[in-house]
């Protein structure tokens, strides 16, 4: 297994996008066996990705990341632990002991000026789990029969007063993930990993185990003319913030007033308990 880190004087660097090193990690037995420093060479976001799969990279842990890197990451197999900070040699172990928490693409907000905001389609649902896990992994030591192995579910997704939010049911397709891989909310995981296939689970998921809690840092508090048309937004509606390297940002209106408006960053089920209703349909290796 090999682990690169963005890296700058030691400490993890904060933008995936402009690294000019990587630290690099080859992990034997659970430990780091061996680290190498090598260049970026000055590649932008989508080349980064091409440079770590041909380095054989499994996992980049990172600072802030957008949206466009982290699906060039995806497509070439690569794991993401985005919102790292601190010693570059210490976020490496915090992620072998599981201790590492995925932000996914997440937003530098000491970057204030020349933003731009879309209107983003309504009715987004929080079906898409895979990129919206709690951290890295699954809980550490979490065992089962399907850990590794990719599987098919169906789900239903329900808050404490009985409202769904989401069904694998109602779009008629399974959803497909490896278990065990991070690729899913912790409880999600945790739930599928010692099911047989054709049995159905109902599950209970406080924010720990789904979102997170909602972090106040991820709020945002602009002056209408950095922000052009964001005067028109309404409380509660969602829309895309493009941050200044032009990486889509999702976020909703959390307040206004004659000259602000402040924008939540949070993942929209953050902080809430969440109910599933799974099955195993298929495992598939």
């Amino acid at each position: 297994m090999r682990i690169a880190v963005t890296y700058e004087n030691g400490e993890v660097f904060q933008h995936f996008g402009h690294t000019e090193e990587f630290k690099i990690y080859e992990i034997e037995d659970g430990k780091v066996a061996s680290s190498q420093i090598i260049g970026s060479n000055g590649s932008g976001h989508g080349a980064l990705a091409e440079l770590l799969s041909g380095k054989g990279i499994d996992v980049l842990i990172c600072g802030g990341i957008g949206g466009g890197a982290q699906a060039a990451l995806d497509e070439q197999g690569i794991e993401l632990c985005a919102g790292a900070s601190g010693n570059a040699d210490e976020a490496g172990e915090a992620y072998l002991r599981g201790d590492l928490i995925n932000t996914g693409a997440n937003y530098d907000h000491h970057h204030d000026e020349g933003h731009s905001c879309h209107d983003h389609e309504e009715g987004h649902s929080c079906h898409s789990h895979e990129g919206g896990c709690g951290g890295c992994h699954s809980e550490p030591g979490l065992k089962g029969r399907n850990i590794g192995k990719k599987v098919r579910t169906h789900y239903r997704g329900t808050f404490n007063d009985g409202t769904q939010f989401d069904s694998s049911y109602d779009r008629g397709e399974p959803l497909e993930f490896i278990c065990g891989a991070g690729m899913m909310i912790s409880g999600f995981d945790a739930a599928v990993a010692d099911m047989e296939v054709g049995e159905t689970v109902n599950v209970h998921l406080m924010p720990s185990e789904a979102y997170g809690e909602a972090d106040p840092r991820a709020f945002l508090t602009l002056e209408y003319a950095q922000l052009p048309g964001s005067e028109n937004l309404s409380l509660g509606q969602q829309v895309l913030l493009q941050n200044p390297y032009g990486n889509p940002v999702p976020v909703r209106v959390a307040a206004k007033d004659e000259k602000t408006i402040t924008l939540d960053a949070n993942h929209e089920m953050a902080g809430k308990e969440l109910n599933f209703t799974i099955e195993l349909v298929e495992v598939l290796d």
